[in-house]
């Protein structure tokens, strides 16, 4: 892995809908913050990672948990995330970034291999994601990937916008007018073409309670080594779940 790379997670306690949802105990006591920086330390130890959190006080508590197992933390604003991760990019001396958002505890591992071999074997992308249903992977409910970005793409979207949808959201000014860059989309693994009952990203306390139980159930069946397949798997044997998730998606629609 090329020493510019590294995984910036984005993550902050202030949640409208679930305050306080990256420190609530969601498998063996531990929180979601927690459960991600393991997996992606046992999984990409070469790879560092930042903690991009705000310098809210309420935030100080991430900062304590990514310190302790040994990531790099940077405090920036509360809204404008963009500046946020160009400026922790900049601190570390990172050109190259993976953007995970934290509230995805069910982060695929082989669908991340294929992230960084796409953006390792060719240079030129600027960012690199993944489609699924026609769609941006972001764009979705699944939360089973991560992006890449170049720090030169994200100050090219500082300067091409002062919009503050686009300050907030990182990424979505260069998917959405990918004529001004280098964009590169990934099929997702075609087990999810045409589901649209799924959702593994954690917003609500309704998503926390039935996502922690699963998390609980696929590492007792599998233990860590649960991916898509094994989800998808343990979600079209356990319907209750799927309808959960449905009525989620309706009432969460990005």
């Amino acid at each position: 892995m090329n020493k510019s790379f590294c995984f910036m997670l984005q993550a902050r306690v202030g949640s409208t809908r679930l305050p306080q949802k990256m420190t609530l105990p969601f498998f063996e006591d531990k929180n979601i913050l927690e459960l991600i920086i393991i997996k992606l330390q046992q999984n990409f130890p070469d790879v560092p990672i930042v903690l991009a959190t705000s310098t809210q006080q309420e935030n100080d508590i991430l900062e304590e948990i990514a310190t302790r197992l040994h990531c790099m933390v940077f405090r920036g604003s509360e809204n404008d995330v963009l500046q946020r991760f160009i400026d922790a990019a900049e601190t570390f001396h990172f050109n190259q970034i993976i953007r995970v958002c934290a509230d995805n505890p069910f982060l695929d591992v082989s669908e991340m291999c294929n992230l960084i071999r796409f953006a390792e074997n060719d240079s030129s992308f600027e960012y690199v994601s993944f489609t699924v249903n026609g769609s941006p992977s972001i764009k979705t409910h699944f939360g089973f990937w991560a992006e890449y970005v170049t720090l030169q793409a994200l100050k090219k979207v500082n300067l091409e916008t002062n919009d503050s949808f686009y300050h907030e959201h990182v990424t979505n000014f260069i998917y959405g007018h990918d004529t001004l860059f280098q964009v590169k989309f990934i099929a997702a693994n075609p087990i999810l073409e045409g589901r649209s009952d799924i959702r593994m990203t954690l917003d609500t306390a309704v998503d926390f309670k039935a996502l922690s139980e699963i998390y609980l159930k696929l590492n007792q069946r599998h233990g860590v080594n649960f991916g898509i397949k094994e989800i998808v798997s343990f979600l079209d044997e356990n319907e209750q779940y799927k309808i959960i998730m449905t009525n989620q998606i309706v009432e969460n629609s990005k």
